[in-house]
């Protein structure tokens, strides 16, 4: 299969410099390639996700210079490129799972799991879960996900590899790095984790390019694929942009927007390498 990339924004804020640096390299690599970019809109949160944001996104790539051949403003073969149209495909990746025996309802919630943290973890990672509801049957029987958080039943021990194309070899063992995750939450939104896989496959997906804060989530990723049967893409993850005081970006850092950045004079080259 010849080469597809993607962009993956999510419209809960306005992009910033990390997000610049992170598109810009898989935007290049897509064309070093001869390949096809596609863009998608991770716009699965109905409670963050507003229709100005994806706005301003579109814009700022533009203006990067990035240019991407199939998503939600161009002609393509795998459309439609927002998720919040593609929720039959979530429930049909759910269904052969829960049919397989490989997730299962969890009434746990985000206080109870704050409280069972105990142990220290990566900041940058939720908490290991503790199995509370692991051996419970809340789900028997169940033919839609909604009102219940769904979680995947990570095989114990198991070791995770897979070969970064710029960190080289990675390990990861489930139950121990990482624990039981959501695939679906009560409120009736698929997990990132979960919604990325199947777009990913669907949209023939060969390399995933996003930042080193997301190594342990292709980790849980691959386990999804090998649950579904999918193909497991090549991964590369980008070094991430930090503040002057060394913390990583996120949406809050306003200053640092692409938005802000191109108001004070900043060119798009600078931008994009983000420094």
């Amino acid at each position: 299969m010849s080469y597809r990339g993607r962009l993956a924004p999510s419209p809960t804020g306005l992009l910033h410099a990390g997000h610049a640096h992170t598109f810009w390299i898989a935007a290049q690599r897509a064309v070093h390639e001869g390949g096809t970019l596609v863009l998608r809109n991770e716009d699965l949160d109905p409670q963050r996700c507003r229709a100005e944001f994806a706005q301003a996104m579109f814009e700022d790539l533009r203006w990067l210079g990035i240019e991407w051949q199939e998503g939600p403003d161009c002609v393509g073969a795998f459309g439609p490129y927002a998720q919040s149209a593609r929720s039959g495909f979530y429930v049909a990746a759910w269904r052969s799972l829960q049919e397989q025996g490989k997730i299962y309802a969890c009434k746990c919630s985000r206080k109870d799991l704050a409280s069972a943290a105990s142990a220290p973890h990566d900041v940058d990672d939720e908490p290991v879960y503790p199995g509370k509801c692991r051996s419970l049957s809340l789900g028997a029987g169940c033919e839609f996900p909604a009102g219940m958080n769904w979680r995947f039943r990570v095989p114990d021990g198991e070791v995770v590899e897979f070969h970064d194309l710029r960190l080289g070899p990675q390990r990861f063992v489930a139950g121990t790095d990482f624990g039981d995750f959501l695939v679906w939450r009560r409120d009736d939104v698929p997990s990132y984790q979960l919604a990325v896989v199947v777009d990913d496959a669907a949209m023939q997906i060969t390399e995933v390019v996003r930042g080193t804060d997301l190594l342990k989530s292709t980790a849980r990723q691959i386990l999804l694929c090998r649950g579904l049967g999918y193909d497991i893409p090549a991964h590369y993850h980008c070094e991430l942009v930090r503040d002057d005081a060394g913390v990583r970006l996120a949406k809050r850092h306003d200053a640092l927007s692409i938005r802000a950045l191109r108001a004070s004079g900043w060119s798009p080259e600078a931008v994009r390498s983000g420094r």
